[in-house]
């Protein structure tokens, strides 16, 4: 079986990472005072739905028995897919997802590792370049297999949002470190550009998966808030929490990197540079038009179906008038 051949290197792969993750963790103890995980709250989990558990940048890092229970989920579905793997009897589509699952859970260990550590100058660039393709596998994989049919449909939409979402999130913390460091950023520009052009990039992907519902004429009053969320294609907390890590990140591009640069980011290389559909990463976005829109989106919500449920938006309008400003 194709699926099982192509499928066996990664799974030996993954369970190396899985050693490498549980012996770092074994050294570090307790971890650091990081600003959290690359997850946003509410979604679905990695266990059979989606690694969206822990929560955004006001989280504290993950104590040693989480980070833990992520390596044991991970651990426990590597076993279970070399398990089927051998019987060879279980449809590609399962296989798939669970080793999708599978990623998410020892990726999510290792992320972690780079937030409680302040993203080491001398080794993120890189690490994030690796976890990144890591979390391209799945898709890379059902492409591979030969299989007729879009991603979408083996993976399903929520894995592959989950897939995105942790590929986005994960440049957005980068960036918002990496933002603070002058000298550093002075130097290296383009690949801060890159990052963020990339980030967004993977948001906006991630939000795209699953289509926004058609308001009915005849829903109710009481559910016309949530009725509002779906036609919006806001489906959990994570997809609003895409729409200002998005605007946030155009918002850095404006501030740092200026506009009118559309040249090609193809050079500047260090995440993957898988096409995102018909929108590769090699085009340079226009972070006030792209930030304008994701943050009007964002503030809407907030202040409409959402008003008065915890949501912040003095950030959001702030930026939207610099990106007024920058325009005019």
């Amino acid at each position: 079986m194709a699926a099982v051949a192509a499928l066996r290197p990664r799974v030996a792969a993954l369970g190396r990472r899985l050693g490498g993750s549980g012996a770092r963790g074994e050294r570090r103890g307790g971890g650091g005072s990081g600003t959290g995980g690359t997850g946003g709250p509410e979604g679905i989990s990695a266990n059979g739905e989606c690694a969206w558990e822990h929560e955004s940048l006001a989280a504290g890092g993950l104590n040693l028995t989480m980070k833990d229970t992520f390596l044991a989920k991970g651990s426990a579905n590597l076993d279970k897919l070399k398990d089927l793997c051998n019987e060879g009897k279980e449809h590609p589509s399962t296989l798939f997802q669970l080793y999708t699952q599978a990623v998410l859970d020892i990726t999510y260990f290792e992320e972690n590792q780079l937030v409680d550590e302040d993203f080491p100058e001398e080794y993120s660039l890189q690490k994030l370049k690796e976890l990144i393709c890591v979390l391209s596998e799945p898709e890379d994989l059902v492409r591979e297999c030969g299989i007729k049919e879009e991603p979408i449909n083996i993976l399903g939409a929520e894995l592959l949002e989950c897939l995105y979402w942790r590929k986005g999130a994960l440049l957005y913390m980068y960036c918002h470190t990496a933002k603070e460091r002058s000298e550093w950023l002075q130097e290296n520009t383009a690949i801060f550009k890159k990052c963020l052009n990339d980030g967004v990039h993977y948001l906006m992907k991630m939000l795209s998966f699953r289509c926004p519902l058609q308001l009915d004429e005849d829903v109710s009053l009481q559910d016309k808030d949530t009725a509002r969320l779906l036609s919006e294609g806001i489906f959990s907390d994570t997809h609003l929490l895409a729409l200002m890590y998005s605007g946030e990140m155009c918002y850095w591009g404006l501030k740092h990197c200026g506009e009118g640069k559309q040249e090609s980011l193809e050079s500047i290389d260090p995440v993957s540079n898988n096409d995102l559909g018909s929108r590769p990463q090699s085009i340079s976005l226009d972070f006030q038009e792209t930030g304008r829109i994701m943050l009007t989106k964002y503030v809407a919500v907030c202040e409409g179906p959402l008003k008065g449920q915890g949501w912040n938006t003095t950030t959001a309008k702030q930026m939207l008038r610099y990106f007024v400003k920058s325009h005019n």
